[in-house]
């Protein structure tokens, strides 16, 4: 299983998206209690649930591990993890799904420069008060020192994504070849 890890913006959506789509990679679709953004599927992007729901499947140890942010529940289930998948989660959530899973989990931290994180969120319509709060909250949640395993740091900054995609694949090939 891959965990990938970054704060706001820094590109590991996309860079998921990726793997997936061209490296054969499948898609851990976690659990949440936010709103869907415009354009996001249920099902697909995440599964939207209630606060209720979430709690009830929380209670009944469904969840590898779970987090709140910005006021919301997110919660990655057991039942979806597997080789060759890929998660988004933050650095709490990557300590507890070491902790469970250890070696058959490699865990990449994507590093981006704080003002291509903010003009990322600026562009895709988040209001500026909301990007300043997470720029600020970020610092703080995606500290890469609270991890308690990193497998790999990578720097989205001036290499293409594609390039940084198949630096990915490459390692986590290796990785699990080698666990």
């Amino acid at each position: 299983m891959l965990v990938l890890i970054g704060a706001s913006a820094s590109g590991k959506t996309e860079i998921a998206k990726r793997l997936i789509a061209n490296y054969g990679f499948k898609k851990m679709i976690t659990y949440t209690t936010r709103e869907k953004r415009k354009g996001e599927i249920d099902g697909l992007d995440y599964h939207f649930v209630s606060e209720a729901e979430f709690e009830a499947k929380a209670k009944e140890n469904q969840f590898l591990e779970t987090t709140q942010y910005h006021n919301n529940y997110y919660g990655t289930a057991f039942k979806d993890a597997q080789k060759n998948s890929v998660v988004i989660v933050d650095i709490p959530g990557a300590n507890h799904i070491y902790e469970q899973l250890n070696k058959t989990v490699m865990i990449i931290y994507v590093e981006t420069p704080e003002h291509l994180r903010k003009a990322r969120m600026l562009e895709r319509g988040d209001a500026l008060p909301t990007v300043v709060e997470r720029l600020k909250t970020d610092a703080i949640h995606f500290n890469p020192n609270h991890l308690k395993q990193i497998d790999a740091v990578i720097k989205n900054d001036a290499v293409p994504l594609e390039a940084l995609t198949e630096q990915i694949a490459t390692l986590y090939k290796t990785h699990m070849s080698t666990s």
